[in-house]
């Protein structure tokens, strides 16, 4: 008789990893389960109604086609103007420090809705602030154009080009952390060989970055088919419709809400969602580059010479064209109390911010109540996110992927059929948390943290096994490994994630309309509310001061991230000895 193998002693840090995993996959996908559940099974009996139902709405092709042909425009556009500024930002002496790290990531900072009315105030055919001003310019050259124009937000390219913007900011984070982590001899000594900058490109710095350029596509994709506010601002009166505006209809604006066919309607975004992040894990696995090492990472910039400035004013005039201008526009509406385009500058005041942020004792509860949220969850989040991609992710088994796609899972459904099955989850009896901040934090880690998990899983993937399988060698058990070692090395992406995960809890609006209450009211509430009413300065007010405090605090982390980054070669202390 073979003898019996003596049972392995578990790693608490690893049972505790799959615990985390565990139970953060079961809070993302119980929310799922219960919508489905009450729509397919109906006083006891099965239903197939809500597909017979989706199948029949009006329009539905044309939906269909306009969704995906919105998110794949806007997607390349910002995938080419993101990558251009990472690579500029990272490997030329166009870099202007701090700035140009912080200022590209400002469209992510201003809340959709506040931003989407930015455009508005900017570009309205007639009343626009910039299509009166350029009428005003051409009139006194003797170019009459008109009542309206010479730009038209509610258009085709105007929701595109608003949607691309605010996909940037997502491929400047990843591919910077990406170009951070790699080592720039690689493309030195590619160029010695002979290789022309275009060879390069293509064959050593693509092949290094995937796993980041994967991570934008994947985070644009689940923006682009959850963003409802966008759409819904600029794309209705340009006729354009989205699946994420039906379906804010179907459960908002009809009654009784038609909750069957909105979770038809998610089935064709978890589609376009599950192809896109099936595709982006396929990658992952097939890289056959380590970023990060054993050794110091050296980083050269390649001088421009004279085409520098030019590059800096190229990246400036975006800064200030995508994110300065719009939100000049929420100021001056700010200080002027009400929008036109005739402004008396000389009684320009901060009266109507003063009244309607910080003398309204609601509106200031709401701003305070969303930071401290934001901080919470970001760290929570990635805190997870992390120990779920070197426990979970990394262990390259069927269960780690089940777990892994359930985390993600909510990201391919609407954040408002996300937010219905949180409500009918938690605020029922034994919890009844309605309108608690349990119930919001619950909820945006359920939305927001498989953005988190993309960012942490890209961290993790740049990180080179040699370095993992060197502690263990000299003794280190896993959780003194991911210490000294994982942790400190994801920490620029980490950071990236955070940043991510704290901008949008703070300025969340989907999840808020829903789940907040009078008595912990949030910014996405208070927007959604004043912005129904129609006060558009009320809604500049809060979102300017919104945006300079996350503004603030992501532009000081991002900075920390960066001075933790430049770590050089040596030997780790605290490797040897003892197990975790």
């Amino acid at each position: 008789m073979l003898p019996l193998r003596p049972l392995r002693r578990p790693n608490p840090f690893t049972a505790t990893g799959w615990g985390v995993a565990f139970l953060i996959g079961a809070l993302c996908v119980a929310p799922i389960v219960r919508v489905v559940a009450r729509l397919v099974w109906v006083d006891g009996r099965f239903d197939a109604s809500p597909i017979t139902d989706t199948l029949a709405v009006e329009g539905l092709g044309r939906l269909v086609f306009d969704t995906l042909a919105l998110v794949v425009a806007s997607g390349l556009v910002a995938l080419a103007i993101g990558s251009l500024l990472a690579w500029a930002n990272e490997r030329t002496d166009a870099r202007m420090g701090p700035l140009t790290d912080s200022l590209p990531l400002l469209p992510f900072l201003l809340p959709p809705v506040a931003g989407a009315i930015g455009w508005v105030l900017l570009l309205s055919p007639r009343a626009g602030f910039l299509n009166v001003w350029l009428r005003d310019l051409g009139a006194l050259i003797g170019i009459e154009s008109g009542r309206s124009g010479p730009f038209d937000i509610f258009s085709w390219y105007g929701l595109v080009g608003v949607f691309a913007i605010y996909q940037i900011p997502f491929v400047f984070l990843m591919v910077s952390t990406g170009l951070r982590n790699i080592d720039s001899d690689l493309e030195e000594q590619a160029r010695v060989c002979g290789a022309n900058p275009l060879t390069t490109l293509r064959t050593v710095t693509l092949p290094a970055i995937r796993p980041s350029l994967g991570a934008a596509v994947l985070l644009m994709a689940w923006q682009g088919f959850a963003i409802f506010s966008l759409p819904a601002i600029i794309g209705g009166p340009a006729g354009i419709e989205t699946v994420s505006v039906r379906m804010v209809h179907v459960l908002s604006f009809t009654y009784p809400p038609d909750t069957g066919v909105a979770v038809g309607l998610s089935a064709i975004l978890m589609l376009f969602v599950g192809g896109t992040w099936y595709l982006q894990t396929r990658a992952l696995r097939s890289s056959r580059f380590a970023s990060v090492g054993g050794k110091g990472q050296h980083v050269v910039r390649r001088p421009l010479g004279r085409w520098r400035w030019p590059v800096r004013g190229g990246m400036i005039l975006y800064v200030v064209v995508s994110s300065l201008l719009p939100i000049a526009a929420l100021l001056l509406v700010c200080l002027n109390g009400f929008w036109t385009a005739n402004i008396d500058w000389g009684n320009l005041g901060l009266t109507a911010m003063r009244e309607s942020v910080f003398d309204n004792a609601g509106t200031r509860r709401a701003l305070v109540n969303s930071l401290r949220l934001g901080v919470i969850g970001a760290t929570i989040g990635m805190a997870v996110a992390a120990l779920v991609a070197v426990v979970v992710t990394q262990s390259d088994s069927r269960i780690g992927r089940v777990v892994d796609a359930a985390i993600k899972m909510p990201a391919s459904i609407s954040n408002i059929v996300l937010a219905v099955g949180i409500l009918l989850l938690f605020a029922a009896p034994p919890f009844g948390w309605s309108g608690t901040v349990v119930i919001l934090l619950l909820g945006y880690l359920v939305l927001y943290l498989p953005q988190g998990s993309v960012a942490a899983d890209t961290a993790a993937a740049q990180v080179s096994g040699e370095l993992t399988e060197a502690s263990s060698v000299a003794g280190a058990g896993r959780g003194r490994t991911f210490r000294r070692i994982q942790a400190p090395l994801m920490f620029p992406g980490l950071i990236a994630g955070w940043a991510l995960l704290f901008a949008r809890m703070a300025g969340d609006l989907t999840a808020s309309a829903i789940l907040s209450g009078t008595r912990n009211p949030v910014v996405g509430f208070r927007l959604l509310e004043e912005f129904t009413n129609g006060s558009y300065a009320d809604v500049a007010a809060l979102a300017t001061v919104l945006v300079a405090i996350t503004v603030v605090v992501i532009g000081v982390m991002l900075a920390w991230a960066r001075r933790r980054s430049r770590w050089t070669g040596g030997t780790t202390p605290g490797l040897a000895g003892g197990s975790t």
